[in-house]
């Protein structure tokens, strides 16, 4: 059972939002020639619906053996699209917001949220490339001043001087890896003193409204016994300055789950 929000739903959660605030906007993608990548092409196309053909001006993949990617960006900027949604993991997604500034061209870029990390994508694109790029985000940003009162992230922060003393907290990865094992906790406590398999699979099947320390305001966990996808909200957010802005509401990504 994956935890955060399934690729597909994610990426139908930025269609949905094209939709509604461009409407006209011609899109290209840029995606991984593997199942990860496969999936956000999947989740756009469903989000955009019948609307999909017209706007989807170019797709475009990449190997993820290719040691640069700014080839690919070249071609794309040929194509002219407005929006360029970019479905990379962390080194392209950096590779690409350097290669788009590089050449002067300012298409309305959204990144996965895999890719959003401040420490390891913003910061080596640099910082006044990555102005105005939009993603989608369900936990809170370590590197975030707003969240430095808030009583779970500083729980968090606790934690992390405490077992990980140095630790890089602008890393979205230590954000992500305390939200899931606060989850897995929460099920084995839920579990007893029953802890064989089926038991663990059948509570992980039943969470109702959990909200871990990191995610955030209006992010729950639910899961049941047709529902294997715990987190499926997120909140558009635009990166300004050195960190990432929440706006809009939280948006529900609706794929059903397998």
């Amino acid at each position: 059972m994956g935890w955060q929000p399934s690729y597909q739903s994610e990426a139908q959660i930025y269609a949905k939002w094209l939709m509604k605030e461009k409407p006209d906007a011609k899109i290209a993608i840029l995606y991984q020639n593997d199942d990860f990548g496969k999936d956000y092409l999947k989740g756009t196309k469903d989000g955009f619906g019948a609307k999909a053909a017209s706007s989807i001006i170019m797709e475009e993949s990449y190997e993820i053996s290719e040691p640069s990617i700014d080839g690919h960006i070249v071609k794309i900027k040929a194509a002219n699209p407005d929006v360029l949604l970019i479905y990379t993991t962390p080194k392209f997604g950096a590779q690409t917001i350097k290669k788009t500034a590089e050449l002067g061209w300012k298409p309305l870029q959204i990144i996965t949220n895999v890719s959003a990390s401040v420490g390891s994508v913003m910061q080596p694109a640099g910082f006044d490339n990555a102005q105005g790029v939009l993603s989608a985000a369900y936990a809170k940003d370590g590197a975030d001043t707003q969240w430095n009162n808030d009583p779970g992230m500083k729980k968090w922060a606790e934690f992390l001087d405490k077992y990980m003393p140095g630790a890089d907290k602008t890393d979205g990865g230590y954000v992500y890896g305390y939200g899931a094992a606060q989850t897995l906790a929460k099920v084995l406590e839920m579990c007893g003193d029953d802890l064989t398999r089926a038991n663990v699979m059948k509570q992980a099947a039943s969470l109702k409204d959990f909200t871990p320390d990191t995610l955030l305001p209006g992010v729950k966990i639910n899961t049941s016994a047709t529902d294997f996808a715990p987190i499926a909200q997120l909140q558009m957010q635009r990166f300004k300055g050195q960190k990432w802005e929440l706006f809009g509401d939280i948006i529900s990504g609706d794929v059903p789950s397998e």
